[in-house]
């Protein structure tokens, strides 16, 4: 996999660049500001991005901002952002509009090699890969909507469809059966208002999307 790294750490983006050569992926480029990102992006066009959220200049969204810009000019380049906190507003503008190929982790979960690199190669697949404190933000700070219409189970599969796990991996989790696990799916999708299906990553695109758009209309 060809992998470009914007990080202004130069520890972290070190790191970064031995853990993913090491593991026979490529980093073809790096970048540690947030003007030098769009260009990397854009003459390397990598089968995956690994960016920091707030880069130089500014210290505030420079890396997501080229991220956009980045998947506006190269469609459905697989991003994979990183964080050093929980910043909703920000993991709800890379996930709006329900764009495959994305996720959104926080930093510390780069110290835990094989779920980073399982949720980078997800991520390059054109799935997605969020943190479960990402997660845990978008579904608590609901209110008046129809996930609050949801039972603690159903809401613990919703949970683990957003992190990008399938139904044999949330069955094994809850210890239920695979059959359990699809009937709660289609009852998250019946209460959503979203058409039940089993397509893969899609499900899960569909569910963050209405969870953004949720959020945008003040829900």
């Amino acid at each position: 996999m060809r992998v470009v790294i914007a990080e202004d750490n130069a520890l972290l983006r070190q790191g970064l660049v031995l853990l993913l050569t090491s593991s026979g992926h490529e980093v073809v480029a790096v970048a540690g500001s947030g003007p030098e990102v769009l260009p990397a992006l854009l003459q390397h066009r990598p089968d995956a991005a690994v960016l920091d959220v707030r880069m130089p200049p500014d210290f505030r969204d420079e890396g997501l901002r080229a991220a956009l810009e980045a998947r506006k000019q190269i469609p459905d380049l697989p991003v994979l952002v990183l964080s050093q906190y929980v910043e909703e507003s920000y993991a709800a503008e890379l996930l709006g509009g329900g764009a495959s190929g994305v996720g959104y982790l926080l930093k510390d979960r780069v110290g835990r090699v094989d779920e980073f690199l399982d949720a980078l190669e997800r991520v390059a697949a054109g799935g997605t890969a969020l943190d479960p404190e990402v997660v845990t933000e978008l579904l608590t700070k609901r209110r008046n909507s129809p996930l609050d219409t949801l039972t603690p189970r159903e809401r613990e599969v919703l949970k683990l469809m957003a992190e990008g796990h399938d139904n044999l991996t949330i069955a094994n989790t809850l210890v239920v059966t695979e059959r359990s696990v699809s009937k709660h799916i289609g009852n998250v999708f019946l209460k959503l208002g979203l058409p039940p299906s089993d397509s893969g990553h899609r499900r899960v695109l569909a569910v963050l999307a209405y969870l953004n758009n949720a959020q945008a209309s003040g829900a």
